[in-house]
């Protein structure tokens, strides 16, 4: 498929599965004046025809093969995670544009033969990270290119969540290596390890630790899990990851830089637009509560997809420039393969007992020969 250079041309797309974050993609889509929203699709044909008649959708339709054959330019993948690659790489060859809902899949062969097949097409595969587009992501991001931060040595990542044992048990596929791929690290903390790799670079060891501590009679997956990241550059970074925690605390991911400055982004209440609850640069620390007083941090999931709406917007926005400029989006297939063989290196090392090693950190990262005489005996081990 061609792109065209025109900002006037026009989309017509189909949303593959009607769950829950379907309200997103239909709303973001919605939004963008050259789109019009041809067909939506799921398994269950009741839920495909309430729907399209709840959004005034023209097609609803129980197959994959029978979306795309409405004509469409894109597909907007919501299905449970191990589905996506069928239906993007039947996108692909249809020569149709797929956004796909996080986590691209849940095995590495799966992302890299998506992302290969929607290029051998020619067409554009895009993965949802709305938080990406949030000011304080953003502003953060800049602070690392303008020299404010640097380039970051280090940084520590908190996702302490609440999640009811009937967000497992409503979905018969929530919770289950098989239908899910994993817990908390693949459904919810790789939004924050997605922004950890943006910020960070590539990634050269992980060594981490899995469990179940709350949700065990719902779930075969873990609901905790903590990992230490070594990045190429020689950064450093720690992960916690729970949805164990009652009540909510939200999300906090905080990035110091070679200049020494920090910075703290905060997701509190779950789904609430991140802000910036520290910033410590230029000698003064300015700073807001990651907790403010009557906030009730228990969101249901309803609410925090609501609330998430405009960040699924901007990134579907971008999705479409990219499409008239013929240029790649904001956040790639490729982008996406990073996030997921990161977690996926967790549950490996987990297993195994032993760090997962994707490359050699370089040697200014490691004890300089001259100091390790320094370093008292018992810590060198």
């Amino acid at each position: 498929m061609t792109p065209s250079t025109a900002a006037s041309r026009s989309y017509r797309v189909g949303i593959a599965g009607c769950g829950a974050i379907s309200r997103n993609h239909l709303e973001a889509f919605r939004a963008m004046e050259n789109v019009e929203i041809v067909g939506v699709c799921d398994v269950d044909p009741d839920r495909a025809r309430a729907t399209a008649a709840e959004w005034g959708v023209p097609a609803a339709v129980t197959t994959v093969d029978e979306l795309l054959a409405l004509g469409l330019d894109i597909v907007s993948v919501c299905t449970p995670h191990p589905t996506h690659e069928d239906v993007v790489l039947k996108a692909a060859a249809a020569g149709v544009h797929a956004l796909c809902e996080k986590p691209i899949a849940t095995r590495l062969d799966a992302a890299e033969r998506m992302v290969a097949a929607c290029e051998e097409a020619g067409v554009r595969l895009g993965v949802l990270f709305q938080r990406r587009f949030w000011p304080a992501s953003q502003k953060i991001r800049a602070a690392i290119d303008d020299g404010t931060l640097g380039r970051p040595i280090l940084a520590q990542c908190s996702v302490m969540l609440h999640r009811a044992p009937e967000y497992y048990s409503k979905d018969a596929w929530r919770g289950t290596w098989e239908n899910d791929g994993g817990g908390v690290l693949m459904t919810q903390a790789v939004h924050y390890i997605d922004l950890l790799q943006w910020y960070l670079g590539e990634v050269a060891e992980v060594y981490g630790r899995i469990n179940t501590y709350r949700h065990g009679e719902n779930i075969e997956v873990e609901d905790s899990a903590t990992a230490v990241i070594t990045f190429t550059s020689g950064a450093m970074a720690t992960v916690e990851a729970s949805t164990a925690v009652s009540p909510n605390l939200g999300i906090q991911l905080r990035i110091t830089g070679e200049t020494g400055a920090s910075a703290s982004l905060t997701e509190f209440p779950e789904g609430s637009d991140g802000r910036l609850d520290l910033w410590a640069a230029g000698g003064t620390i300015a700073v807001e509560p990651v907790h403010p007083e009557g906030v009730d941090g228990n969101v249901d999931l309803s609410t925090i997809n609501g609330q998430l709406v405009p960040h699924h917007t901007s990134q579907v926005r971008d999705f479409i420039r990219a499409l008239d400029t013929g240029t790649e989006p904001a956040i790639t297939g490729r982008d996406a393969v990073k996030s997921l063989r990161i977690l996926l290196a967790v549950y490996e090392s987990s297993r195994t007992g032993r760090p997962v090693r994707f490359a050699e950190p370089p040697v200014s990262a490691a004890i300089a020969p001259e100091t390790r005489a320094k370093v008292p005996a018992e810590a060198a081990v």
